[in-house]
């Protein structure tokens, strides 16, 4: 469900911005006080913020900013004032976009969904950055299923990705054998010892400057082995 904030001082606009979320398939939370925007922000899973900053003070740009202190959600501010002195000061403090009314609800609702779906893109674009692990020369991108040392690529085998990945995802957790093997496999480990040596030894074949000093891939004998 995608979850729509709004406050404006015109009640006509809020009833009207109600219908149209609705029928795009939004979920619509409204607020008839300023300071209830930050709070139900809050509170609720806000995806997209549309609020209202004319007031002496400039009290609406504060609370602007603080909204964009804390999330990273779209603010569209919809108010009456056309000055541009208020338009700056608002997009600075953090809104995406600045619309003026009376508008036309059909652009109003088009403005709406370019940046809920320009959110959805940052929010991918974030967990992919999150699925990228660095060990200081080596890069791993679970992403593209890619792995780099010192920017050169490395081409490992299916199997010693998902053993690298492990003990990557883990830095500095040592896994013992049987946690590799079952972890990997997905079946109770048994003899594995030599089946995981063998992958151990092509894995620092790769990614080692010297396989014999591993920097990256490091065993702790009698335990099991980990990176980092």
């Amino acid at each position: 469900m995608k979850n729509v904030l709004i406050y404006n001082q015109n009640e006509t606009n809020m009833e009207v911005l109600k219908i149209f979320l609705a029928q795009e398939g939004y979920q619509v939370y409204v607020v008839s006080k300023l300071d209830d925007v930050i709070r139900r922000v809050g509170q609720k899973d806000i995806h997209l913020v549309v609020m209202d900053i004319d007031f002496p003070k400039n009290d609406g740009v504060e609370r602007l900013k603080a909204i964009r202190n804390t999330d990273r959600m779209p603010i569209i501010v919809l108010s009456a004032n056309d000055r541009e002195q208020m338009k700056i000061a608002a997009l600075n403090a953090g809104a995406d976009d600045y619309v003026i009314y009376p508008f036309h609800p059909l652009e109003f609702m088009a403005r709406i969904n370019c940046q809920f779906r320009r959110y959805i893109q940052l929010v991918n674009v974030r967990d992919n950055i999150d699925r990228i692990y660095r060990v200081d020369d080596l890069v791993m991108n679970d992403v593209l299923r890619k792995v780099t040392v010192s920017g050169k690529e490395v081409n490992l085998t299916p199997i010693e990705y998902k053993i690298l990945r492990l003990l990557v995802q883990e830095r500095g957790r040592v896994f013992s054998i049987n946690q590799i093997y079952e972890s990997i496999w997905n079946m109770q480990a048994i003899g594995a010892d030599n089946t995981i040596a063998v992958h151990i030894r092509h894995i620092r074949e790769k990614i080692e400057r010297n396989p014999k000093e591993p920097h990256y891939l490091k065993v702790v004998w009698g335990t099991g082995y980990k990176v980092g």
